[in-house]
């Protein structure tokens, strides 16, 4: 490895050109057929599907970032980390009445969208608040306030009270986990059952315990170092808890039949990853509730939702898929969608021999790959609403809620202006994006100035 501002010189390309052993391998290689391993992948055009006549009225967009920042250098430094998560509801009905317009007034575009957001800061190593003892415990205790201070609506319940609603599930089950105070509980059986609010300890020590601490991710924490990773499962845990905390609000204020018109994009898959995948049973048995309701005041649609993935694997097999042997895009049709079942995913995408299907500990969506009529190439997942959903052995129209309503949706709202992007997730991501410099530099002198001066 080259030191940093080091550049390679041409001597070992002439080595390796001249040296005979590697004349010899290449001599010897040959492209392995790799037919006989692959999985077919369907292809459906929109147009085969039943058609959907269905227009947006509103999209509402979910997008969080986080960004580590460290507050002393050097050994044993010190680090908070800060969250910000935004939801931007888009008027598409009157996107599409300016688009007829043109040239439209750039204030009346402006007036289309309305964001919303959650911003955090949150201990990370060597970090504590209050009396806390540990940064440990004082992120625990950040993490419940988060929650117990938060609501995106303000006639509406807290993201404390969704997350405990969500809870209930895992209490029916008489799910128990390991103290996290570990070893400096004083319990001969440091386990217990998770609860509701603050509570106490059953030891000797009364240490206080959390709802939030049945998420598990303070289980992740790095006690002398960064904490990207656990700040990343916190945004995370919030953007995916306030998808149902949306859900249900509609569901109070008795107006789920506007769901009919109104569609959920989120970034990301429609999954929860790291430690607090346990709560992936809980948030899959309460959107399938409140769907079965909205159903009824739907006219049999229900929820349309819809998580998008800008990077990773499954976003570089469609780009690849879409290519000829020369690299030129284009062999993937326009309006053109691939649904993947677990056979195609693990042959050709992530390859696994499990006898598992393919997220089944942590995905509540089912993947596809769509082109856009504009030429946009969106890997997607809608949910599993129903248990006929989870069967990825197939991978059925009738296994993805709301097909062509979504398909319909993403010829609409795909972006001009990025390729392969979504007008509304680029509005949420410029509501929670952190700028990665002078954003980080702004954000570690407040962190410094604050705490520092709690230090003296």
């Amino acid at each position: 490895m080259p030191f940093d501002g080091e550049f390679a010189e041409y001597r070992s390309i002439r080595r390796l050109v001249e040296n005979e052993k590697v004349k010899n391998i290449l001599d010897r290689a040959k492209e392995r057929d790799a037919k006989q391993d692959i999985v077919e992948l369907t292809k459906l055009r929109l147009a085969d599907l039943l058609p959907s006549k269905w227009q947006p009225e509103l999209v509402l967009a979910i997008d969080g970032s986080h960004q580590p920042v460290q507050v002393e250098k050097g050994f044993p430094g010190s680090e908070v980390g800060y969250v910000s998560v935004a939801a931007v509801m888009m008027d598409v009905a009157k996107v599409r009445e300016l688009d007829q317009q043109r040239p439209s007034d750039p204030k009346a575009f402006r007036t289309t969208e309305r964001a919303t957001s959650i911003d955090r800061a949150f201990p990370g190593c060597n970090i504590v608040i209050d009396n806390e003892t540990s940064p440990e415990a004082s992120l625990r205790k950040a993490l419940y306030e988060t929650f117990q201070d938060t609501r995106i609506f303000s006639d509406g319940e807290t993201l404390l009270e969704t997350y405990e609603a969500l809870l209930d599930y895992k209490k029916q089950k008489d799910v128990k986990q390991i103290c996290p105070f570990k070893e400096n509980c004083l319990s001969t059986d440091p386990v217990y059952k998770i609860n509701k609010g603050v509570y106490q300890c059953h030891c000797m020590k009364q240490g206080t315990l959390y709802s939030t601490d049945a998420l598990r991710i303070h289980e992740g924490m790095v006690p002398d170092s960064t904490n990207g990773a656990m700040f990343a499962e916190i945004m995370q845990t919030i953007e995916r808890i306030l998808i149902v905390h949306i859900l249900r609000w509609f569901e109070q204020k008795e107006l789920l039949y506007l769901l009919k018109d109104i569609a959920l994009v989120i970034d990301g898959p429609l999954a929860i990853f790291g430690h607090p995948a346990g709560m992936l049973i809980p948030i899959i048995d309460e959107i399938r509730r409140i769907n079965q309701k909205a159903k009824k005041k739907t006219d049999g649609e229900g929820i349309l939702m819809v998580g998008i993935e800008k990077t990773g694997f499954f976003v570089n097999h469609f780009e690849r898929i879409d290519q000829n042997k020369n690299g030129t895009s284009g062999e993937f049709p326009p309006q053109t969608v691939a649904l993947l079942s677990d056979g195609y995913i693990k042959k050709n995408i992530v390859f696994s021999d499990s006898l598992k299907l393919y997220g089944k500990e942590t995905y509540f969506g089912r993947k596809l790959f769509y082109k856009t009529l504009s030429g946009a190439r969106i890997v997607a997942s809608l949910p599993m609403l129903d248990e006929s959903h989870e069967d990825g052995h197939r991978a059925d129209p009738d296994q993805y809620p709301r097909l062509a309503d979504a398909l319909t949706l993403l010829d609409q709202i795909a972006s001009s202006r990025f390729p392969n992007a979504l007008s509304p997730l680029i509005s949420a991501n410029a509501e929670a994006a952190i700028p990665m410099n002078l954003g980080s530099r702004v954000l570690e002198e407040m962190a410094k100035k604050l705490i520092k001066g709690k230090n003296k």
